[in-house]
């Protein structure tokens, strides 16, 4: 299923053209702070910095988690996004003592705009539309960088320089600390975080993905000893072209994530979904890494509340929907659960309700999904139940 949702975003972002910042083969400006690094031809990687040719304050260029509660739209958030220029080095993931690598480093641990100038080898060309990653305009390969004047963050600070902290503990003291995730995920990605001889550099997807699931699971050890909730639950929220739905049942984790494309190319409903039982997920989800933020979202409200649920979600993905990372799926879910949800007293009285705010018939999330369709069936509900 993963090959075929992630060619229906692929043929999705190719049809994407709009215009990106255009510059000359030099740049001064700031990074807001903001570093990328690729995939590609990985252990030896594309890695350096995203700066836009403005000066001063940048920060809302990168910084995702304040996108849905500020309520920029998506012209706002692509504005912001085709404004960096991807400078980029060839480097290893282990070359951590190379000196533009450690220029990549403080800025991955600054906690504001850094004053910046870089000299490509040709004029940066290009845009970057991904599901996974946020997008980011053209890229060249960067001859000469210089910075100014970096202030670290305090916290992510500590974690660099406590080189006997295990990754996994430092991204969740982190995220106890209520560090952005788009902070510790950058810092993560450079290589500042971990046992001193383990540290490597990590392509941006990855790491988004690896932070996401690192707390997701810590938070699930922890939510799977509270007390199970009292009733069912729907909690809803809209934004970007997005319809969220997510049902909260009063029983022992289970987790659902389902996603419907509703005639964003053309005439298409297709669904995507994956799910896990009372246990840690195993391997690699076939939806990528939305599963694993939808996840975490949802664990993050539990935990907060010491209360456990199972929890099935439902997304629909409307006309002008343009695929903008995974912090989409990430803050929208976020923003439904801070709030006020609906309760009702069965699944048949949430699921309806659930219904009449889709456009996609529930019949037809219904045949596509696992978990729902056992409960269901568990409860000897059909599928006529529901108009």
């Amino acid at each position: 299923m993963i090959k075929g949702k992630a060619a229906y975003l692929k043929r999705l972002t190719s049809k994407i053209k709009m215009p990106s910042v255009d510059i000359g083969k030099e740049l001064d400006g700031s990074t807001p702070p903001s570093v990328f690094i690729g995939s590609w031809n990985y252990p030896k990687v594309y890695a350096g910095p995203m700066i836009t040719p403005l000066h001063g304050d940048t920060s809302i260029m990168d910084t995702p988690e304040s996108w849905i509660p500020d309520q920029k739209t998506q012209e706002d958030i692509i504005g912001y996004r085709l404004n960096l220029v991807r400078g980029k080095q060839t480097v290893k993931i282990t070359d951590l003592d190379n000196v533009f690598v450690e220029k990549l480093q403080e800025i991955s641990l600054a906690s504001n705009s850094i004053d910046s100038e870089a000299e490509f080898g040709s004029k940066p060309r290009g845009m970057s539309f991904n599901e996974q990653h946020a997008p980011h305009g053209p890229s060249a390969l960067i001859e000469k960088f210089d910075i100014n004047n970096v202030k670290w963050d305090r916290e992510l600070e500590k974690a660099f320089y406590d080189n006997d902290l295990k990754a996994a503990d430092a991204v969740m003291h982190l995220h106890q600390k209520e560090v952005p995730f788009s902070s510790m995920q950058k810092a993560f990605s450079m290589g500042t975080m971990g046992i001193d001889d383990n540290r490597k550099l990590v392509p941006t997807r990855w790491s988004i993905t690896a932070c996401d699931s690192t707390i997701g699971n810590r938070l699930l050890r922890e939510v799977k000893n509270y007390d199970v909730i009292e009733t069912h639950r729907v909690y809803e929220f809209s934004s970007l072209n997005n319809y969220y739905a997510i049902l909260l049942l009063p029983q022992e984790w289970e987790f659902e994530w389902m996603e419907a494309f509703l005639h964003v190319l053309g005439r298409e409903e297709l669904i995507f979904s994956d799910y896990e039982h009372n246990s840690v997920k195993k391997g690699y989800s076939r939806v990528g890494g939305c599963y694993y933020t939808s996840k975490m979202a949802v664990l993050e409200s539990l935990a907060s509340e010491k209360k456990q649920s199972a929890a099935i979600i439902l997304r629909e993905a409307y006309q002008g929907y343009i695929p903008l990372g995974v912090f989409n799926v990430r803050e929208n879910i976020r923003s439904a659960m801070s709030q006020p949800y609906r309760e009702f007293e069965d699944m048949k009285t949430s699921l309806d309700y659930i219904a009449s705010n889709l456009k996609l018939p529930l019949q037809k999330f219904v045949k596509q999904s696992d978990i729902l369709k056992e409960l269901l069936q568990s409860r000897q509900t059909t599928l006529d139940c529901f108009h």
